[in-house]
């Protein structure tokens, strides 16, 4: 990461703009509020058929394209499509990039505004509000409402978008028929927090980090973002596919060096990091894991987490990883026995993989087989 690297480049995204902004849980109100958006499918005539799909902390709305600024394939592009699970043919997909992010929603990029909504010239920097995934939520709403659906078939995500699943069914259950939080947990534990607050550091530590100002010399703290995607990159995986993949192997070298990478594995992370700069944001980066962090669905509800579900009739469909030690198995059980103690409708299941987190993005037929005969069964309810 020596090398010099761009910002961000500008891409025209899909987006709605509300001007009379966004109150937030910190107290602060964005003003105006834009949402970039993507949508795959159809609406039908009876509105009824849409469903959400949530991101993670670094996905964004380009689901199932290629990425406007990588040009690789969506991030979940293997299970979108006519007579996939996430079936074109049949739902309306709507997938939203975050409020926060650095993808065309309102964010740490965007030009910053005073409380009329007048532009002042400078990006938001780190004098962005502090935002929750309630924040987040509530963003998605409002674009919910300017498309004029009455209600979700069905909010998915995994990750931070099973965080926003559960906050949806909580914070707006009448909107909500059938929720499908994957890999994720009520909560963020302590050493995710931990893991986050390493890679926060490593941007903070970067010289071109600036305070957080890194923009106004069209710089960007590129090695501090990387070593942060390194570290959380590494949480994503599991260490039955890290050995898979790389082993010890070498790269060539005849003889260990502290100058260069010389395992296989020190070149895929260093791949990870170099890549991930290009299209994310810092300042983006920061904002996003602290809502992760900041997220205790049971805190807001006095410590216990079925009051959040009291009386929905939303269904639920819940799935875990059995080597998933950053949401482990665990908190998902955690979260159906909230459900079933609220008389929440609730499956889950729990797949056999040593893909690690991860796992919910690639290849698993089980999980996308229950994943499609839930929404099919949500769909039949519907009448869709």
């Amino acid at each position: 990461m020596s090398q010099v690297v761009a910002p961000l480049p500008e891409v025209a995204h899909q987006h709605a703009v509300f001007a009379d902004g966004l109150p937030l849980d910190c107290g602060a109100v964005v003003v105006p509020l834009t949402v970039a958006f993507r949508t795959y499918g159809t609406l039908n005539a009876e509105r009824s058929n849409a469903v959400l799909v949530c991101h993670a902390l670094t996905g964004d709305q380009y689901l199932a394209e290629p990425h406007p600024v990588t040009g690789k394939p969506g991030w979940w592009e293997s299970i979108v499509g006519p007579g996939k699970p996430l079936d074109t043919d049949r739902y309306f997909l709507v997938c939203a990039n975050v409020l926060g992010g650095c993808m065309g929603s309102t964010g740490p990029r965007s030009e910053m505004t005073d409380a009329e909504g007048r532009g002042l010239g400078r990006p938001w920097g780190t004098d962005f509000p502090q935002v929750t995934i309630r924040d987040m939520v509530r963003a998605q709403k409002r674009l919910m409402d300017h498309l004029s659906i009455p209600r979700w078939l069905a909010v998915i995500g995994g990750s931070m978008g099973g965080m926003q699943v559960l906050e949806w069914a909580a914070t707006y259950p009448d909107a909500v028929l059938a929720a499908a939080p994957i890999a994720c947990a009520a909560h963020h534990s302590a050493q995710n927090i931990a893991f986050h607050e390493v890679g926060r550091q490593a941007i903070h530590g970067d010289p071109d980090w600036m305070g957080g100002r890194y923009w106004e010399d069209g710089r960007i703290p590129a090695r501090g973002l990387a070593v942060a995607r390194m570290v959380a990159h590494i949480t994503y995986l599991s260490e039955q596919a890290l050995t898979r993949k790389f082993g010890r192997r070498l790269r060539g070298a005849s003889a260990l060096t502290f100058l260069e990478d010389v395992f296989e594995v020190e070149s895929y992370l260093r791949h990870q990091g170099s890549t991930f700069v290009r299209r994310f944001d810092a300042n983006s980066y920061l904002t996003i894991t602290r809502a992760m962090d900041f997220f205790d669905l049971a805190a807001e509800h006095e410590g216990n987490l079925a009051r959040a579900f009291a009386g929905t009739s939303t269904r639920f469909f819940l799935a875990s990883f059995s080597s998933d030690w950053l949401f482990p198995t665990e908190e998902s059980r955690a979260v159906v026995r909230a459900l079933n103690a609220a008389g929440a409708r609730v499956s889950f299941v729990e797949i056999d993989s040593d893909k690690g987190h991860d796992a919910f993005l690639l290849e698993e037929p089980e999980f996308h087989a229950a994943l499609g005969g839930f929404l099919r069964g949500a769909a039949e309810k519907a009448g869709v």
